[in-house]
């Protein structure tokens, strides 16, 4: 049958008809353990009995009012993240691109309101992924997603990842502030050491810059906090989230101090649907369960063994995984074939994973996921590599029947 969506994607011939927890169900009835959870969005899984409750009883009541009149829900999101964070406001919108154009123009509007219009250019680093509009995608500097869009945004300076003399150097007389994802999950879930986050802070104090933290597939309990900044002490002035803040409804924010967001006054910004009663009825139920005590202990407990276990599978498989990396649930398996035929062989074995770059496999299991779930999902993981190892030639061949054998040991 033709599609008529637009074809800029390269979707897989399967569908979900519903899902159950970390579980997907196919059309034709076939069971998929979920651990892409719609790429760090589904992060209470499918049908949470808390969301369907929120979505159904508002839905009831009023779907959207628009933001010329006051929304209670909204006051009530808002005051919750701030009180969980640095954050004195917030801004909603629907989704992380959107949250991350608000981020930057927070962070310009502030060098204006202090007499500085002047300072308007954004450091942001090499193989970084903020989104698809014109903007940030600028903000990336990626040329695969930047080619045949004409000029590119002006306004930001790439510097290579994790590389502070660079950052300083880029540093000058236009400089607004410095953007970074804590953990960059597009580039391939690579890690940014907390000492360096530190360095960027100190950057911004000294030269007057916000700092900019992109926290859209990071925050709302991915990393075993609510956002991935309180692994360490650096607090950004700004941050942008969206993701799983909605649990699967569109939904994004942007978090800044009263310092940071001084500029933006009535009139500055705006979005239609951002923060409508709808939305935040479903983020209030997110928040519900993800303050609830226990949870984050629960994310980091189930984060600790999967980590464990995926040792487990690389040391089993040395020719075909590299690495383990990452923060609690949001996991990175560096391959040593092409991460596609990977996702392709846990497909197979009705698993669901999604690719990323560097030849990296991500593993995002919802944040619900059990021990049990857990062990299903290295099972099949297991298989995979199985599956896979008897293509690989030569040397590595060998390496790869050893891992076998020493899979079949261990059982």
């Amino acid at each position: 049958m033709t599609s008529h969506l637009l074809p800029t994607y390269a979707r897989v011939n399967l569908a979900f008809e519903r899902g159950e927890g970390a579980w997907l169900i196919a059309a034709n009835g076939e069971r998929y353990l979920d651990f892409t959870s719609g790429v760090a969005v589904n992060a209470l899984g499918h049908a949470h009995p808390r969301l369907l409750a929120a979505l159904a009883e508002q839905a009831g009541k009023v779907w959207h009012v628009s933001n010329l009149y006051e929304i209670p829900q909204a006051e009530r999101v808002a005051r919750r993240l701030c009180q969980a964070s640095f954050a004195d406001v917030v801004f909603f919108c629907n989704s992380g691109a959107e949250a991350m154009e608000c981020a930057i123009k927070t962070a310009r509007k502030y060098q204006s309101a202090n007499d500085a219009p002047e300072r308007y250019r954004i450091i942001t680093f090499e193989g970084a992924f903020h989104g698809r509009t014109l903007a940030t995608l600028a903000a990336g500097g990626q040329k695969k997603y930047l080619d045949g869009f004409g000029p590119v945004v002006d306004g930001f300076d790439q510097v290579p990842f994790g590389d502070l003399d660079a950052t300083k150097r880029a540093i000058g007389s236009e400089t607004a502030a410095i953007l970074i994802e804590p953990i960059m999950g597009e580039s391939g879930v690579r890690v940014v050491a907390l000492s360096f986050l530190r360095a960027l802070r100190a950057q911004c104090d000294r030269h007057g810059l916000l700092l900019i933290f992109d926290e859209v597939q990071t925050g709302m309990g991915r990393t075993g906090e609510l956002f991935a900044y309180q692994r360490g002490d650096v607090k950004p002035d700004i941050m942008a989230l969206a993701k799983a803040l909605g649990g699967g409804f569109p939904l994004g924010a942007c978090l800044a101090t009263s310092a940071a967001a001084k500029g933006m006054t009535v009139g500055s910004h705006g979005s239609t649907f951002g923060g409508n009663p709808l939305a935040m009825s479903v983020a209030n139920a997110v928040l519900d369960v993800m303050l609830a005590p226990g949870f984050l202990d629960h994310v980091q407990r189930i984060a600790l063994l999967f980590k464990q276990r995926l040792a487990e599978i690389k040391d089993r498989y040395p020719a075909l995984i590299a690495e383990v990396r990452g923060e609690g649930l949001l996991i990175g398996l560096r391959a040593l074939v092409p991460a596609g035929n990977l996702v392709d062989a846990l497909r197979a074995e009705k698993m669901i994973a999604v690719a990323a770059g560097d030849n990296v496999v991500r593993l995002l299991p919802p944040l619900i996921v059990s021990e049990q779930e857990i062990a299903e999902g290295i099972a099949r993981l297991d298989r995979a590599c199985a599956r896979l190892q008897r293509a690989v030639p030569g040397d590595a061949g060998v390496a790869a029947a050893a891992g076998e054998r020493n899979r079949e040991t261990a059982r």
